[in-house]
């Protein structure tokens, strides 16, 4: 388990401190494959990442407990808890008031906490990936599509893929940044493409180009689905994949746009969100959980 500590000034925009509430909310994004959770007070940002359990109650459990002792103050001063993520619909707390809200709705909101401009974010986790429009005066979410049938646009694949060639998923980013062979993986799908992947060893290739050949595949696959709801800068990208330098270069270089980089780790952008809107549910402002009619495609 990995905590931090940071100041408000140190992370949020500061267009969107003046919006900040006076009460102690915790956000909490259980993943398929990590768990991540955000504190949020007057003055401070406290994070914890772990790897998801079995049981994600247990590990909600376990993330608070954490942020308790990182902030060192009692249970009590937590004010709600709001819950998102693969494993949400399991998160209950008998002493705090809990929200379940949805995974978009807490990216887009974490997204323009971090950055007020944000108009376009990229979500990449463990299962899917999503492509989501957000309105910059608010962080509501005004269009967005998602592909969680299939694993070839997701974290899994690049689980696989390291598998496969033998590497860490840590170093496999830059193992593809170290490419320097141009290999064009033409199966869009996980099975065929492990296939490819054999057929390409076999072949004497080289295990970074195949690594680049998989990021592209995979950024192809996501960039499918920007197109379906169209790219407004500033982008941003989030989710576990968003810490992968190869995904990153190969989705840069296929949309011709920079990600922006955000003065909090990315992954933490849901649970930040939820934290966010949290503290909204609480002061009664107006509901942020309407969100337009999905687009699940297959990208």
């Amino acid at each position: 388990m990995s905590e931090s500590s940071f100041k408000i000034e140190d992370v949020i925009d500061p267009r969107k401190i003046p919006e900040l509430q006076p009460v102690t909310t915790v956000g909490i994004d259980i993943g398929s494959r990590q768990s991540k959770a955000v504190m949020l007070t007057a003055e401070h940002v406290y994070t914890v990442i772990t790897a998801s359990g079995v049981h994600p109650h247990e590990t909600a459990q376990r993330l608070v407990n954490k942020l308790l002792i990182l902030a060192a103050l009692p249970r009590s001063d937590i004010s709600m808890i709001a819950g998102t993520g693969y494993g949400r619909i399991a998160l209950q707390f008998d002493d705090i008031p809990a929200e379940v809200i949805t995974e978009i709705t807490c990216h887009a909101m974490g997204a323009h906490y971090l950055n007020s401009d944000t108009r376009t974010i990229i979500d990449i986790g463990g299962q899917d990936c999503k492509a989501i429009k957000l309105d910059t005066s608010n962080g509501r979410v005004t269009e967005f599509a998602m592909n969680d049938k299939c694993a070839a646009g997701s974290g899994r694949f690049l689980e696989k893929t390291a598998e496969m060639l033998g590497y860490q998923l840590e170093e496999l980013g830059a193992r593809a940044m170290a490419s320097t062979k141009e290999l064009q993986m033409s199966s869009q799908c996980v099975v065929f493409a492990e296939s490819e992947i054999v057929s390409l060893k076999a072949k004497g290739e080289k295990g970074e180009d195949i690594a680049a050949g998989v990021h592209f595949a995979i950024a192809r696959r996501v960039c499918n689905l920007v197109n379906r709801i169209g790219l407004d800068p500033e982008l941003a990208f989030s989710g576990g994949v968003s810490n992968n330098i190869g995904v990153k270069h190969a989705l840069e270089s296929l949309l011709g746009r920079p990600f922006v980089t955000p003065r909090l780790n990315a992954v933490f952008a849901g649970c930040l969100g939820a934290a966010v809107i949290a503290q909204q549910k609480i002061c009664g402002i107006a509901d942020v959980d309407a969100a337009p009619q999905e687009m699940e495609v297959e990208a």
